[in-house]
This record gives C-alpha cells, structure tokens and sequence, in this order.
C-alpha cells in the first residue's frame, strides 16, 4: 500500500504545483461543484489550501466540505495538510486546523502558496513514516485476530 493524497487546488494551481512535486499517488478534488466528487477506498491524507477572510469563517473550499460531507470519505482521512499565505497572519493555513477539529485528524504540516523544496522533503518524509505506522497497526491487528 502506497501512500493516497487527495487535494483541492483551484484555478491558482498552487497546491496542484506542490502535490504533483511530492511524486504520490494522487486524487483531485474537482474545482466544479457539478462534477462528481471521487469517492475513496483506502486511507488518504487531505491537502487543503486556505481561503480565509478577516475572521476565517470561509477557510475550507466549499468543494472540501461537500467532499467530507461523505462519511466514508472522513472516516479514511488520516490526516490533513493545509495551505495558505502568511500574509493572513494568524489564519495560516487555517483550514487544517477548522478541518483536524471538526474530522479528529491531526494537522500534519502547513506550507505556503506552492511549497519550498524543504516542505516537500519534510512531507514526503512524514508520508513514508505515517504509511509505515499504518502497515504496521494493520499487521498488528491481523495477528490478533
């Protein structure tokens, strides 16, 4: 089982640049809310870029809320990973933290506008280390039963 991104990215194609860089298997969030929304079968982490405004109310894409609107889809999160621009202040990459709450995931990691080259070392780190956990509680569990 190989590491699963699913992300939003808008026609800014910010977290689109940053998640085709990282070289994972990836889903895309459709920007049309007419299209289907992709349903998922194993477990993924969330990539969201933040759209905050002066108190982040609208920090998570409304095509990210009618996505985890589907219980299987939260139920497989593992975690999130947010976007935003550090010109917000305080609101950084807020959508991870609206999300984590609201799913019980943990906030993986932020990074701004289309990454660094460090954030994508440090993802793709983090991705490896998670995955193997989760081989790792699988195998657990197998030998249990």
């Amino acid at each position: 089982m190989e590491p699963l991104l699913v992300y939003f990215s808008s026609k800014s194609l910010n977290t689109h640049r940053f998640v085709l860089s990282l070289d994972m298997r990836s889903v895309r969030i459709p920007i049309s809310m007419k299209e289907e929304m992709p349903a998922i079968t194993e477990p993924y982490v969330l990539i969201c870029p933040t759209y905050a405004d002066d108190d982040g109310s609208k920090a998570v894409p409304k095509q990210v809320i009618r996505f985890l609107n589907d219980p299987r889809n939260r139920e497989l999160m593992q975690g999130v990973i947010a976007s935003g621009n550090r010109n917000f202040g305080d609101l950084f990459a807020y959508s991870g933290a609206v999300i984590s709450k609201k799913c019980k995931v943990p906030c993986l990691y932020k990074f701004e506008l289309s990454g660094t080259l460090e954030d994508i070392k440090n993802v793709k780190q983090g991705m490896r280390k998670l995955w193997e956990s989760l081989k790792q509680t699988k195998q657990q569990h197998l030998m249990a039963v």
